[in-house]
């Protein structure tokens, strides 16, 4: 049972109905119990962790690079939070195997700089060579904005990334890759951060030639 100690205005302790009264530092407040979870295992909680697990298994292994390709959206959540959230939204599908990350459709920087735009990505040696058209002044665009590569192997799960290969004026930028990657399924990804400011570009998603 709750007691009141001064009034009705004023603090209590224990519990009052679905109220608890507590004190931290000294200060009294109150909070709401919980409500009973009858059935914590519905078919709507499977689905939404299912999304979470296949997400985080892939988010996990670019983590500094999603501290700045999403940092537009890192102030009132971190910038992994934030990337957690539209992978979920937006780059999941189903499969014959079950549900699998679409790669097409991931971000792996979002914000409002602008694009890159005329892509290419291609393999020489042990080398991506990753190609552009400087499109500095359009919208926002800068000649020293900084891109951002990254590729992705579906086989082994792991990434490479540079988050300052070049500038947006320099138009290409090489990123060094395993040499056991060379029968791998890759992904590539080309995104632009401001140097000026916390602008991000939307990375592209590319399809590496094999060269």
């Amino acid at each position: 049972m709750g007691k009141i100690k001064k009034g009705v205005f004023s603090e209590f302790t224990g519990k009052v109905g679905n109220l608890v009264g507590c004190t931290w530092k000294g200060i009294p407040y109150m909070r709401t119990r919980p409500a009973n979870m009858t059935n914590p295992r519905t078919e709507k909680q499977q689905g939404q962790r299912s999304k979470f697990q296949v997400a985080l298994n892939f988010l996990r292994t670019i983590t500094p690079f999603l501290r700045i390709g999403y940092r537009e959206f890192a102030e009132r959540q971190t910038a992994f939070n934030a990337a957690m959230s539209y992978v979920m939204k937006n780059a999941l599908a189903d499969s014959e195997q079950g549900l699998e990350i679409d790669y097409n459709k991931v971000l792996v920087s979002h914000g409002s700089l602008t694009q890159a735009s005329d892509t290419t990505v291609s393999t020489e040696g042990s080398k991506a060579l990753f190609t552009w058209k400087d499109n500095s002044g359009q919208g926002n665009a800068m000649a020293t904005d900084a891109a951002m590569l990254l590729v992705y192997n579906q086989e082994k799960a792991l990434a490479v990334y540079d988050t300052s290969a070049a500038m947006r004026s320099d138009g290409n930028a090489e990123l060094e890759l395993p040499k056991d990657w060379k029968n791998d399924t890759l992904i590539a990804y080309l995104g632009f951060c401001s140097t000026n400011d916390k602008s991000v570009a939307n990375s592209i998603c590319q399809p590496i030639t094999v060269a």
